[in-house]
């Protein structure tokens, strides 16, 4: 193709290296975020050897990312705010690390900013977690240090089940029976429980190790789950939780039943060291051996010295034997002394029980009676004698008073049919039947006529 005269061909612009391309955009993101503020959730957290800290500033809102460094001045003053969920502001400028043509921003200032969603969230399921007891001291089941058959929930491939392999051989003879599982990413959980379902079914086994090793809070996220907490806490068999380093603390590290910061202290929990046990034994062997000699050499001095008290055994069975024969003869003077006393005491109550006697009873009685019976007879002649004197009199007395004794001397008393006594004519009426009453005998007659008489002062007053 030919150029048309007086034109030249375009020509294509210089193309950029990799570096300058670099530094442009370095320049630009530097230039258009320098002091920015940048609110978001710290995750991924790495402290490196040098001071610096790495780690990840999430969107809470939506689904964005960006990578953080805090470079070793900064990072130190914001020490106690860096950690894996805290929610913070950060002060810095977004740039362009040429080496890896990563974009990230550089921290120069923190501040708090509250909770992390994900670190909220985990903190309301350990309390509620805390609230029904699965953390509770009481029901954790006791871990063996001596385990022959041990369980390990882990990756099949890694450093853990090498570790643990290592150090239980080490230490043993035990048995270990691998039953793989994720321990990290989605379908962790799951495949844990899983796996720990598996291995509740075998018979024989003595503890669970649960193993991981250290990351960051998102690869330890799958031993925050409840399912897999729940499980732990409902497992028949004691779990060690060796989950993280020395620094992270899981939910399966406050359910299981012990917690190891390594899956090689998790070994060395549950498999006694046989060496160890050996010169123990050695050891306690000894020390028996030498408190054995040592008791037998006090025995024997103990011995000796109780063989010199004791003497020759005929002359202490010789002097046993005079010391009875003297007690013998003390004890027959007792009882002779003792037997005169009573033999006096007796006679003595004999001479009063004669004395006693019934029959001499009896007669002094009759004689002290017949004298009673005399006194009686006597006084009581005196008394009726007495009483017939005043009955005599008081007889008289009320003879003399009788009514029958006035109707004797030709009185009579007159009375109307009720019984009342008449005393006075007035009481009575003509034609009413009035019975009279004589000495001896009675009348009835009716009346006939009335004679009323008016009674003089005197005698009304007499009557009165």
């Amino acid at each position: 193709m030919q150029v048309p005269p007086g034109t030249e061909p375009a020509r294509d612009p210089e193309p950029l290296t990799v570096a300058q391309l670099d530094r442009v955009l370095r320049l630009a993101v530097e230039g258009a975020t320098h002091g920015a503020w940048v609110q978001g959730e710290v995750s991924g957290l790495k402290r490196a050897p040098s001071g610096h800290v790495y780690f990840s500033l999430k969107d809470e809102r939506e689904d964005a990312v960006i990578d953080a460094v805090a470079y070793r001045d900064s990072a130190a003053r914001a020490r106690a705010l860096l950690t894996d969920g805290a929610r913070v502001v950060v002060r810095g400028k977004a740039t362009v690390w040429a080496p890896r043509g990563r974009l990230q921003f550089v921290v120069e200032a923190v501040r708090p900013a509250g909770r992390g969603a994900l670190l909220e969230a985990l903190e309301k399921l350990k309390q509620k977690l805390l609230t029904e007891g699965l953390f509770a001291p009481e029901r954790k089941k006791k871990v063996p240090t001596n385990a022959r058959t041990i369980g390990v929930v882990t990756r099949a491939s890694g450093a853990v089940i090498h570790d643990i392999i290592q150090v239980a051989f080490r230490r043993g003879s035990a048995r270990i029976l691998l039953s793989p599982a994720l321990v990290q990413g989605e379908g962790a959980a799951e495949s844990i429980v899983a796996a720990l379902d598996k291995l509740e079914k075998v018979q024989g086994l003595d503890v669970i190790i649960l193993g991981r090793g250290g990351g960051s809070s998102d690869d330890l996220m799958a031993f925050n789950d409840e399912r897999l907490v729940r499980r732990i806490a409902a497992c028949r068999l004691p779990v060690v939780s060796a989950v993280g380093h020395e620094v992270d603390v899981s939910l399966t590290d406050l359910v299981a039943d012990a917690r190891a910061s390594t899956p090689s202290q998790a070994a060395e929990m549950v498999v006694a060291d046989e060496q160890a046990q050996r010169q123990a034994l050695e050891h306690v062997r000894a020390r028996m051996l030498r408190a054995i000699r040592a008791e037998l050499v006090e025995d024997r001095a103990a011995l000796e010295r109780l063989a010199h008290r004791l003497g020759d055994p005929r002359v202490m069975v010789a002097e046993r034997q005079q010391r009875m024969d003297d007690l013998s003869s003390r004890m027959q003077a007792a009882v002779r002394a003792r037997l005169q006393k009573q033999r006096v005491s007796v006679d003595r109550l004999d001479r009063r029980l004669a004395s006693r006697h019934p029959r001499v009873v009896v007669v002094g009685a009759r004689g002290r009676l017949q004298a009673l019976h005399v006194r009686l007879g006597a006084a009581l002649r005196a008394s009726l004698a007495r009483h017939r004197s005043v009955l005599g009199d008081r007889w008289g007395r009320l003879n003399a008073m009788s009514p029958l004794a006035v109707l004797g001397r030709g009185y009579a008393i007159a009375t109307l049919a009720d019984g009342r006594a008449l005393r006075d004519a007035s009481e009575a009426r003509i034609g009413q039947q009035v019975g009279i009453r004589l000495r001896r005998g009675s009348l009835s007659t009716r009346i006939e006529a009335l004679d009323i008489l008016e009674e003089s002062p005197g005698a009304k007053g007499q009557n009165d």
